[in-house]
């Protein structure tokens, strides 16, 4: 088994800074918000592999499954020597990649990214136990600002997996796909898994399940800023909403004041005054139709080349090739 290197250009400092930064920005905007990367502590983590496993969450289920039907021909069209993952996590779905592409390629190495070393050195560790004629090689970094440390070399597919990319807003979707053109050479390509567009009636339980599992991980970003910075929220005093936004085709996540009240962040100097029924909103997750999700990656010089669906078109994975 060849060992896995792990690069390192994101430290604990980096990450405390970067919540600081969002904390100041969106508790003081009105209305107010946080990303939802803030979401994901061990606890986070936690929570949200139980929501995967809850009846009403269907995206993560559907594209594992889809994974397993496709990741054949994926791999048979994309030839990739190179697979690169942005937001790795466990890359438990990636496994199916991996087989597929050394089954059905040339795949020589595999470059996981992630925010948190720990995750990564544990993920990288199993992948290259399970692949021993596989290079890993590690990057610890954040996918939206450090594109340009991902190695370069052989022919490269950037995996960009769990509909991830519906977190960000039209401009910053602009932002992040041109900066994936600009580290890709022309003909190397994005496998992009995006949730589709879907009935309200499927999709808002996804993200408000009976069990109140998806309420709890919502809060959990108050406690976030509780543990990191100081803060003195009650996450118990804030209810958990999921609302479709039909405009953008988004469910957005967020979290309802049940009083007046006043929150201290103590590590910023920070006092933030919640009105009874005002709202944070924690999370957005856009839903694509294939004729606007070619659109975007156009635009940002990439052309589609497959895009395989579900039986139910809930799921999509699209193979993108740069320009």
């Amino acid at each position: 088994m060849n060992e896995p290197t792990i690069e390192v250009h994101l430290t604990d400092a980096d990450l405390t800074a970067a919540l600081r930064a969002d904390a100041r920005r969106g508790l003081t905007d009105s209305p107010k918000w946080l990303p939802p990367k803030w979401f994901y502590d061990a606890r986070g983590s936690e929570l949200f592999e139980q929501i995967t496993a809850l009846p009403e969450y269907y995206p993560t289920r559907t594209e594992r499954a889809l994974l397993e039907t496709v990741a054949g021909a994926i791999a048979r069209t994309a030839q990739a020597e190179v697979l690169v993952e942005l937001g790795s996590g466990s890359a438990s779905k990636t496994r199916l990649l991996l087989t597929a592409l050394t089954i059905e390629g040339p795949l020589k190495n595999y470059v996981p990214q992630d925010v948190s070393e720990s995750a990564l050195r544990a993920s990288a560790a199993e992948v290259a136990l399970e692949f021993p004629g596989l290079a890993v090689h590690g990057v610890v970094s954040d996918f939206t600002d450090t594109l340009a440390t991902l190695p370069r070399g052989g022919r490269r597919m950037i995996a960009f997996l769990g509909g991830t990319l519906g977190n960000m807003v039209p401009t910053e979707r602009a932002e992040f796909l041109g900066g994936i053109h600009d580290v890709l050479e022309p003909g190397e390509q994005l496998l992009l898994g995006t949730g589709s567009v879907v009935d309200p009636s499927i999709l808002i339980p996804a993200y408000d399940d009976a069990a109140g599992i998806t309420a709890e991980f919502n809060r959990n970003v108050l406690r976030v800023l509780n543990t990191r910075l100081g803060a003195d929220f009650a996450p118990e005093a804030f209810d958990h909403i999921a609302h479709w936004d039909t405009d953008n085709e988004w469910i957005e996540m967020r979290l309802a004041a049940t009083a007046d009240m006043e929150v201290t962040v103590a590590d910023l100097g920070l006092t933030v005054r919640f009105a009874r029924g005002e709202q944070l909103r924690t999370e957005i997750s856009a839903k694509f139709r294939p004729t606007g999700l070619d659109a975007e990656l156009r635009a940002a010089g990439f052309v589609s080349e497959h895009t395989w669906t579900d039986p139910d078109n809930r799921f999509a994975l699209t193979l993108a090739a740069r320009i």
